[in-house]
């Protein structure tokens, strides 16, 4: 006998929760949004969803902007290299430790 598979819906947070678990305002949260800095999906009735990753994100462009005087568009690439270098490690780590068997050409 078997089940139906049911649809399963990734976990995800609304406005309110990335602003408290950011310890943010949700205006700042929405603002983000805006200025593309925060990824977010908008169902039909307007509101706003994100995923588990997204409070994280809101605190480092706060501290990023505050701690270093960023503007927000220095802000999104801060981000977009810091993602580049963690793909860069990751894939190095990869390589040293012999878990993968493509050779560099």
């Amino acid at each position: 006998m078997s089940s139906p598979l049911l649809p399963v819906r990734p976990p995800r947070l609304d406005l309110e929760m990335v602003a408290a678990a950011s310890a943010t305002h949700p205006e700042l949260v929405r603002r983000f949004v805006e200025l593309g800095l925060v990824p977010a999906t908008q169902d039909a009735s307007g509101r706003l969803w994100f995923t588990p990753a997204a409070p994280e994100l809101v605190r480092r462009i706060v501290r990023l902007h505050a701690d270093l005087s960023l503007n927000y568009a220095a802000v999104a690439l801060v981000i977009d290299l810091l993602a580049r270098i963690d793909v860069l490690e990751n894939r190095r780590w990869v390589i040293h430790s012999g878990k993968e068997n493509q050779q560099w050409r």
